[in-house]
């Protein structure tokens, strides 16, 4: 079966990803975002959607996220994840049962400058989408926002290295709300998922020592999966102050 054939039962399997990166607004203040594509044909034609295309039946389903996504954004994520299926009938026309995954891309991501009719939308305000994808990205951020405080989730997000006010902001942004400096640096401090560097950060204010995350004392969340079907096996503690 090619990629644009139907099964003869009439039920067509797609795949597509929600995926979620940082971007500063025009204040300054770091917010999640997330590309959409502009759909060019109907259904909903010139509505935006979510990354992503029909399964191949020679492929397992994260590596046709990954492909789907490459082929619609040209982007590649730090940290991929099956999220979820949807398939309500009339959802979309004839049976379409969608598996859902969502990514992470650290912040200041690009996309490539040849991608057409995909653009960046921040993830707190979006428009009409098409099909029932508001609510697929309403059901991820909501994901997002509860895995972020008890997995290294926010990893994803942010360079190699990072200070802890970096670390913060990405956590605000996140939950959107604001997180006391103080309690969340002891907090952090004392999780022991990050290990202190030797480098700082300089500029116009007192140097930040920059951080790593621990991949030692990691918690594998996927129970008996194999490692190499396994996209997340590194998911240590944080701190109590953001879990919701």
């Amino acid at each position: 079966m090619t990629r644009t054939e139907v099964p003869v039962d009439g039920i067509r399997v797609a795949v597509s990803t929600v995926i979620f990166s940082l971007r500063r607004d025009a204040a300054g203040r770091l917010a999640v975002v997330l590309p959409l594509v502009r759909r060019t044909r109907d259904p909903h034609e010139g509505l935006w959607a979510l990354p992503g295309g029909w399964l191949d039946s020679t492929e397992e389903l994260e590596t046709a996220a990954s492909r789907t996504l490459a082929e619609t954004t040209g982007l590649a994520p730090s940290y991929l994840e099956q999220l979820y299926a949807f398939g309500d009938i009339g959802r979309a026309p004839g049976r379409v049962v969608s598996i859902i995954y969502w990514a992470l891309l650290r912040e200041g991501a690009q996309l490539p400058a040849d991608a057409h009719n995909v653009a960046w939308f921040d993830a707190a305000h979006l428009p009409t989408l098409a099909f029932d994808h508001n609510h697929i990205v309403d059901y991820a951020l909501w994901r997002l926002r509860n895995k972020v405080g008890y997995s290294r989730i926010a990893h994803g997000l942010l360079p190699e290295l990072f200070t802890l006010s970096d670390l913060r902001e990405v956590y605000e942004a996140i939950l959107e709300r604001e997180l006391d400096p103080a309690n969340f640096r002891r907090q952090v401090e004392n999780s022991g998922t990050l290990i202190p560097t030797e480098q700082f950060r300089t500029g116009s204010h007192r140097p930040a020592r920059l951080y790593r995350y621990n991949h030692e004392g990691e918690l594998a969340e996927r129970g008996p999966l194999p490692s190499d079907t396994a996209s997340d096996t590194a998911l240590p503690v944080l701190p109590e102050e953001v879990t919701i």
